[in-house]
């Protein structure tokens, strides 16, 4: 058993691994220009008001689309979006038009793209962000929800996909 005072990097990816996440697709677009993350760090804050979270990689210049659109959609993902989860985790070369082009997509409120088939999107105007460390915390307003069919979640857990 393994235990430090310091806490290593790569020791605590390790530990986080062993986390089982949700996978979410976080969605926006911005003049013209659509972007999609694959994520599992995203919670719901409050319900009243409806509040979400979602944990973006700052490090990525690509993610400011996020804090200039000033919205967003977090895109609950079943075991049938495995492969476009993993498109959008960067796991492969595809650029933005070929992620997006692997789903059906709508807008429901605030313009943000949807996937259609979603067992549940909350569709959400930025209403504060934080950046901490490695990373940037968006809290979202949700405008708009869509609660899809109950389907087999897809989680993530031990660096592999599974299903629930």
């Amino acid at each position: 058993m393994l235990k430090r005072k310091t806490v290593q990097s790569s020791d605590y990816r390790d530990a986080m691994a062993r986390y089982a996440g949700h996978v979410q697709l976080v969605t926006t677009e911005y003049e013209g220009v659509r972007r999609g993350v694959t994520v599992t760090a995203a919670c719901s804050v409050s319900d009243e008001p409806p509040i979400v979270l979602v944990c973006l990689n700052k490090s990525n210049p690509n993610n400011r689309i996020f804090l200039d659109s000033g919205r967003f959609a977090l895109n609950t993902l079943a075991v049938q979006h495995q492969a476009m989860a993993a498109a959008s985790a960067g796991f492969d070369q595809k650029d933005a038009d070929e992620r997006f082009a692997m789903g059906e997509w709508d807008t429901i409120s605030t313009g943000s793209p949807t996937l259609s088939d979603a067992m549940a999107v909350f569709d959400c105007n930025l209403m504060e962000h934080k950046e901490l460390a490695t990373h940037m915390v968006l809290f979202g307003s949700v405008a708009g929800l869509r609660i899809g069919n109950v389907q087999s979640s897809l989680l993530f857990m031990d660096r592999e996909w599974r299903s629930l």
